[in-house]
């Protein structure tokens, strides 16, 4: 039976702490629903009722076309190791980009990473945890170096006519409002 808190408790940062990959879900009104995995050193817990995590640039960019309609967010941890439990924060979030009043102190929470292409800031409402008795054991292998090397070949102003070339447009045609677009 899961249980659901207000807040985020110690416990519960510990365990997000513990965990290498978070998901993401997120939905417009109409269209279909997102959900990411989320690896890296990329997502911080600022308080107990806050989360804000850094998403760096890829083929999609559907979290934040559908942010900009309905501002709901899920973020799903599971444990792949020793303890079952699968977590998840509800909440609101706004989409920052470089430029914005409050990148600077937020992008400093994290490492530099050339393709930081926008934060997420999740005000959370609730908080429930449920077993996680039927997730199975898997071993953390480490990072995938794919995004650095490909971020290396290109110069900035590439990596910056990406974004409007392919990340523009959420799946469903909706505008996601990267820079340049």
């Amino acid at each position: 039976m899961g249980k659901q808190f207000d807040r985020l408790e110690d416990a519960h940062r510990r365990f997000i702490e513990e965990q290498h990959l978070f998901f993401c879900a997120s939905a417009a009104p109409e269209g279909r629903v997102n959900l990411s995995p989320k690896g890296m050193d990329s997502l911080r817990v600022l308080g107990a009722d806050r989360i804000v995590w850094m998403n760096l640039t890829g083929s999609g960019n559907e979290t934040a076309g559908y942010l900009l309609e309905s501002p709901r967010m899920t973020l799903m941890w599971c444990s792949l190791t020793t303890r079952p439990m699968i977590m998840r924060a509800y909440g609101t979030a706004r989409t920052l980009h470089e430029g914005d009043a409050d990148w600077p102190a937020l992008a400093g929470l994290f490492p530099a990473h050339r393709s930081a292409r926008q934060i997420f800031d999740m005000a959370v409402e609730m908080v429930q945890t449920s077993c996680g008795y039927a997730v199975p054991f898997m071993d953390y292998a480490g990072e995938r170096d794919t995004m650095q090397k490909w971020v290396d070949a290109k110069p900035d102003a590439e990596l910056r006519a990406y974004w409007p070339e392919r990340n523009a447009r959420t799946l469903d045609g909706k505008p996601t409002g990267v820079p340049g677009s």
